[in-house]
């Protein structure tokens, strides 16, 4: 992609995903991503109704009338963006490939990050890690991860999600927010998975096009397996042909939520053709009422 052509892009997004952060998900990320824990903040004099454990005896028989000690919210975090690059991200049917979709949601998550003084490191993965940018603050930093978002050219064309895992379980020491996105056409990654979500707050948000989950009936067709280059001939007019892909699709898809289930993992399913911030806000607001 040209600089001038890159740039523009970049800039287009910032100005969509701002309004949106500020508009509806600045309040909701900031209530259901909590600190670390409670700082001390400053001592005041005791009002009527604090907690009397919260009394500084020190501070207190010093100027010989109650003092309490002040606590709030440490709320610095590190938001990990762990996404897959791999080759089936250039796919969509509709208005955008799942690898622009992604890019948007990553914009967003970084600044509603940004709007809380968080920091953010993003992991691109394919089958291998294909690049590292380590958690820093400030919109320069945000850019940056966008601008790469944009315009990054993996290596490797196939996925394997567990990569992208053990280096965050690895690189990242401190327990972060992680937000793994990925279509998830991949297997052999429970193991990675819980290890990961043991030590980090892990969310898996799967993007899909519509035309993933079943077969439209268009007479012969020719598909190819993006990442393998494998192709073959289906005949999408046999209905027990497009019942077998359904089948299989439901199948790998329940296997994936038993998994996230099991692996304490929450999940945010993403259709490409439809607008990603209703499932974004019902996920934030579903887990600030259970939390």
């Amino acid at each position: 992609m040209e600089t001038a052509e890159l740039l523009k892009k970049v800039r287009k997004i910032e100005i969509r995903t701002k309004g949106l952060v500020h508009q509806i998900f600045s309040g909701e990320y900031h209530s259901v991503f909590k600190g670390r824990g409670m700082a001390f903040s400053e001592v005041r004099e005791y009002q009527f109704g604090d907690d009397i454990r919260a009394i500084d005896w020190n501070v207190s028989a010093r100027f010989n009338h109650p003092f309490v000690k002040v606590f709030e919210e440490e709320r610095e975090l590190t938001v990990m963006l762990v996404v897959d690059v791999s080759r089936s991200g250039e796919f969509g049917t509709a208005h955008q490939m799942k690898r622009d979709v992604a890019a948007e949601l990553c914009a967003v998550l970084a600044f509603s990050a940004l709007q809380n003084n968080d920091k953010v490191g993003v992991i691109f993965f394919s089958d291998i890690v294909e690049k590292f940018i380590p958690p820093k603050k400030g919109r320069t930093h945000i850019l940056r991860i966008v601008r790469e978002l944009l315009d990054f050219q993996p290596a490797n064309k196939r996925t394997k999600i567990s990569e992208g895992l053990r280096y965050l379980t690895s690189a990242i020491k401190k327990r972060s927010i992680a937000f793994l996105i990925s279509d998830f056409l991949d297997e052999g990654y429970s193991d990675a998975l819980k290890i990961a979500a043991r030590k980090h707050d892990l969310i898996g948000v799967r993007l899909f096009d519509p035309r993933e989950a079943a077969l439209p009936p268009v007479g012969l067709l020719r598909v190819t397996d993006a990442e393998s280059g494998e192709a073959m001939w289906v005949d999408t007019s046999d209905r027990r042909v497009r019942d077998r892909y359904a089948r299989w699709w439901g199948d790998r898809s329940a296997e994936r939520v038993k998994l996230f289930r099991r692996s304490g993992v929450d999940s945010i399913d993403i259709r490409i053709d439809q607008s990603y911030v209703t499932p974004l806000v019902s996920f934030f607001r579903l887990r600030e009422r259970r939390w």
